[in-house]
């Protein structure tokens, strides 16, 4: 067996794999206080406030099904044991099966479609359920908002080896494809207009390309389709050669021109998970390695550049509390500086309205922190380095520690 991408991160760089080795550490340790037992889910989020006598305490809000099947993705590779320890005493299959349970009350398409995919990962016997829930959410042909569209591609392109799929694969392949405009390699916020109003039609979010590229990676990985691996890798590349001078993934881009509409907030998932797990999937498939790129952004993690003018800047990484804290962020009221360039941009494509930097600088933080983060997190550090192996990286048993 190949060895996992954290294991090839040690022979490419030793402290950035022990800080992807701590951030997994902490999930595992994090994961089981989202979980909420006496409704087997997991929280919407757990955000932190003041505790008595100095430092945090952190309150479970809500629930998200959403969360709870990205979870899955992520947790399916640890060995059994600890899958139970992370999902209430269930391995990750089981867990599956009460999400597939509970799809007739599911309405949203992009939760249906990360269940089904949680099906196909997981080799549960709901699978063609699953994937009939998420056809029937699907089947009126309106727009769909981008991640969503991309969730279904990615579900269907993992269930191709168990069902035939091809038929509903090459719509859902198609639409992502015909989502693009004027010539840009990124992916609008929605797949068609109706969804998203006229005045921030053009800005798209880095969760608008993350997920398309992963998808179109994965569909051609399992069939042969240059087109959409090249549509991925085009993706792929503009976001690295917008990437931060830090490693940054910035967060609002003009799907018509390519570029950046608004920098911040800067992320943790995306920095440390999201664009790792989607750049990975692109090279597994044979697309632009991207690894110099992963490394910069995970670097992000050991101490944000926003915050190194700080007297004792704050980490983001809180072992203490199993958790990451969510963003940074300008702090800007009603988030002003995101609308004003979504305005301004969309008459003037190159408007910047400088003085909104000096003005609201990032140096907030949101300490709140999700359960899909470590998700995603596990997804992407703990897959098969295919790529390395393509490559002729020396490679190591799975048994082997790093």
């Amino acid at each position: 067996m190949t060895t996992t991408r954290l294991l090839a991160l040690n022979g490419e760089d030793p402290p950035l794999h022990a800080l992807a080795g701590r951030l997994l550490a902490l999930a595992e340790a994090g994961l089981p206080a989202m979980y909420l037992p006496d409704q087997d889910t997991f929280v919407f989020t757990r955000a932190a406030r003041p505790a008595p006598g100095g430092g945090w305490t952190l309150d479970s809000r809500g629930h998200s099904t959403r969360y709870a099947a990205i979870t899955v993705l992520g947790a399916r590779l640890l060995p059994e044991d600890r899958q139970r320890a992370v999902f209430g005493g269930h391995s990750a299959e089981e867990f599956t099966g009460l999400l597939i349970r509970r799809l007739p009350q599911v309405t949203n398409l992009g939760d249906a479609a990360l269940i089904a995919w949680a099906a196909a990962e997981t080799g549960h016997p709901g699978l063609d359920h699953a994937l009939g829930r998420m056809a029937a959410l699907d089947a009126d042909g309106g727009p769909r908002y981008t991640v969503e569209a991309a969730w279904v591609l990615s579900a269907l392109a993992a269930a191709r080896n168990t069902v035939d799929v091809e038929q509903p694969l090459a719509a859902a392949r198609d639409r992502l494809l015909a989502a693009r405009t004027g010539g840009s390699p990124l992916f609008p916020h929605a797949t068609a207009p109706g969804l998203v109003p006229w005045y921030r039609a053009h800005v798209s979010c880095f969760a608008d390309q993350t997920y398309p590229l992963q998808a179109l990676a994965r569909a051609h990985a399992g069939a042969d389709d240059p087109r959409a691996l090249a549509a991925a890798d085009a993706c792929a590349a503009r976001i690295c050669r917008l990437q931060g001078d830090a490693g940054q993934w910035w967060w609002h881009y003009d799907a018509r021109t390519g570029g950046v509409v608004e920098g911040y907030p800067v992320y943790s998932v995306h920095q440390h998970a999201m664009a790792p797990t989607a750049l990975f999937d692109l090279a597994d498939a044979g697309g632009t390695d991207f690894r110099s790129a992963i490394r910069r952004g995970l670097s992000w993690m050991a101490g944000p550049a926003e915050l190194a003018a700080e007297a004792d800047p704050e980490p983001i990484v809180r072992d203490e509390l199993a958790v990451t804290w969510r963003k940074v962020y300008r702090g800007d009221p009603k988030k002003a500086v995101r609308a004003a360039r979504g305005l301004t941009t969309r008459a003037v494509r190159t408007s910047r309205i400088a003085p909104l930097d000096r003005i609201f600088r990032p140096t907030a933080i949101d300490r709140e922190c999700r359960p899909y983060e470590f998700g995603w997190l596990l997804h992407a550090w703990l897959a098969p380095d295919r790529a390395g192996k393509q490559a002729g990286r020396p490679q190591q048993f799975a048994g082997e520690q790093g």
